[in-house]
């Protein structure tokens, strides 16, 4: 089972990102994507109109393919904090 403090942080930085109004980098973007899509088990085949953003997204996956679910959040976490927040 995933601690419960965990799911929590997590969250909190999903939200704070999602009300984020700054340009991000696109790497940093692809990183957050696969670890978002991990943390939430959403293994579907990303969903954009464009080929070469599917390929992108589709890499950013499988480079990340063997952490955890709680290791993806924690990576989440992380790059929110340090790459976003800056702290």
């Amino acid at each position: 089972m995933i601690n419960e403090e965990l799911y929590d942080r997590f969250d909190e930085a999903v939200a704070f990102l999602n009300s984020y109004t700054e340009p991000l980098p696109a790497d940093l973007l692809l990183k957050l994507y696969a670890y978002f899509k991990i943390a939430n088990k959403n293994y579907n085949n990303p969903g954009s109109k464009t080929p070469l953003i599917n390929a992108f997204k589709a890499n950013a996956l499988i480079q990340a393919q063997n952490i955890s679910i709680e290791e993806a959040m924690q990576s989440y976490i992380d790059l929110v904090d340090k790459e976003v927040k800056k702290t």
